[in-house]
């Protein structure tokens, strides 16, 4: 099944903080992973998909915007579980959805995925793409990008145009972020965009 384009987006000057955010998280992550990809799928929960968001690297002409099935692939599992991933080997993972890969223009032969969670909501799943042979099969670059993803989601959280209602809080790497109920503005919106740029150093430095 070819993943279908995303239908009408909402305004462009409304999502454009979002996306501005969400290639902040895939550039960094690609950058830090040694990746030849990276990408964020945004869940929609309405219609059951995931939906390439944001793409740094091969497949970033064309993939923003094609939908697939939720339940589908690695990524599907990833954003159900609430689990990262790290898959060494994908031709021996019987979770890894080829026919979904091949309809992407691009078969990657490693993958580490990591969900976008928020106060205990799934947003979405960070995905980096063939890293750097020392990326690969470690629990503790998992727990890496793990905790990246973290921060992307609470970044995320706030600068979010709609304010959704949300179970009790769960502790996130970014507190004072994560709090925000309504979209902000101004400098807490800077501040969101800062984020990533800050947890970049935090991670070269740990690395």
């Amino acid at each position: 099944m070819t993943p279908r384009t995303e239908s009408a987006p909402r305004s462009a000057s409304s999502d454009a903080p979002r996306d501005e955010l969400l290639q902040s998280v895939v550039d960094v992550a690609r950058a830090i992973f040694g990746a030849a990809a990276s990408s964020v799928l945004l869940l929609d929960e309405e219609a059951d998909e995931l939906v390439f968001q944001a793409v740094s690297g091969e497949g970033q002409e064309f993939l923003v915007g094609r939908r697939f099935p939720a339940g589908r692939g690695i990524a599907g599992w990833v954003a159900t579980s609430g689990e990262p991933m790290v898959v060494d080997d994908l031709t021996a993972a019987p979770s890894f959805d080829r026919s979904l890969a091949e309809s992407t223009a691009y078969v990657p032969d490693s993958l580490m995925a990591a969900p976008l969670i928020s106060d205990s909501r799934v947003l979405g799943v960070l995905e980096v793409l063939d890293a750097s042979p020392q990326a690969r099969s470690s629990v503790r670059e998992l727990d890496l990008l793990a905790m990246f993803a973290r921060q992307a989601a609470a970044a995320l959280r706030v600068i979010t145009p709609e304010p959704v209602p949300e179970p009790e809080p769960v502790a996130v790497a970014a507190p004072e972020l994560a709090a925000g109920g309504p979209a902000l503005v101004g400098a807490r919106r800077e501040d969101a965009l800062r984020l990533l740029g800050s947890l970049e150093q935090v991670l070269r430095g740990t690395a």
